[in-house]
């Protein structure tokens, strides 16, 4: 279920340590603008930042449109140095929901992710997420819930044809901001049409899951992306290391890797994240080997990135 071997001391990991990690890391989860949502970043800053630190690739999500056309100008247009963007497309309400016209024009288009829905998730509005993070510039019309199953709790069928689209171009997909009672139909039929690379973005957040249903995520083939805004000094800092770390050994280290989640105002910078979050796992005692799983091979695993290892690996 992951690496079983024994983590180091802790220690205080110098900036040489973490801006050797950063060489390769990967963050597939970027919130860089344009967007209806106060930015920080654009996607061009966002991209800028990582190739200067020597990352290998981020990718930019927004939850109102397909990023994958961005990508495609911001290749045509501008050199990425070592960095490679990558694009999303995310399943809410601005987009139809569960529209598989939507999803196919965006994988032809080279989208890597595919997401559920999450501002317009029926279980992301019941908890109130919205009042609570997501601030607009102006006022938008209130979201229409949206669930992945049915009154029976069976898997919607205009859901289907998406994870036959997903499965056909190899995409990755990611339960959005569903609750884990959907997850688990989600995954599953997923698994039936052929899709083999399945994403749990931050798990005990939002989703609702608990450290005892990563075991079963893990059997589905379900790799586990933690939110690095939500352990390290941001105002999304919801969980203590301690939490981080149980996380991360009942999923194990091959099993786990990090998304910023980051480009919004009074943030760090997507980048500065992606460092906290370094220097807190090797400060929890993880190996630099370890660290790179998770911030750099795991994603580049998924997002069928071509390379076995990071860079500096």
């Amino acid at each position: 279920m992951g690496q079983t071997t024994a983590t180091p001391a802790p220690h205080s990991p110098t900036e040489a340590e973490v801006d050797s990690l950063l060489q390769g890391a990967v963050d597939l989860h970027i919130h860089s603008g344009p967007s209806v949502m106060a930015r920080l970043v654009d996607h061009i800053e966002a991209l800028e930042q990582a190739s200067a630190a020597g990352m290998r690739a981020v990718l930019f999500k927004d939850h109102y449109y397909p990023t994958a056309p961005i990508v495609e100008l911001i290749r045509g247009r501008h050199a990425t140095g070592k960095t490679e963007p990558l694009g999303g497309i995310v399943l809410n309400n601005a987009l139809g929901g569960f529209n598989a016209y939507a999803v196919e024009h965006a994988l032809k288009l080279g989208t890597k992710i595919v997401w559920m829905p999450t501002v317009s998730a029926a279980n992301h509005i019941r908890e109130g997420h919205n009042k609570k993070l997501l601030v607009a510039k102006s006022e938008m019309r209130k979201p229409t819930a949206l669930s992945a199953v049915d009154e029976h709790g069976e898997l919607k069928d205009e859901i289907k044809p998406i994870l036959d689209l997903v499965a056909e171009y190899d995409a990755v997909l990611s339960c959005g901001h569903l609750h884990i009672s959907e997850a688990w139909v989600l995954f599953e039929e997923a698994k039936k049409r052929g899709c083999k690379r399945l994403l749990c973005n931050h798990p005990t957040y939002t989703v609702g899951a608990v450290t005892k249903d990563f075991a079963r995520l893990i059997e589905l083939g379900v790799m586990i992306e933690h939110s690095a805004c939500m352990f390290v000094d941001t105002r999304f800092k919801c969980f203590t290391p301690e939490q981080l770390k149980e996380w991360i050994d009942a999923a194990g280290v091959d099993n786990t890797f990090f998304g910023t989640d980051l480009g919004q105002t009074n943030c760090p910078s997507p980048l500065d994240g992606m460092r906290q979050i370094i220097r807190l796992c090797l400060s929890l005692g993880y190996s630099a080997d370890q660290v790179r799983q998770m911030v750099s091979i795991n994603a580049m695993r998924l997002a069928g990135l071509g390379a076995n290892a990071a860079a500096g690996a």
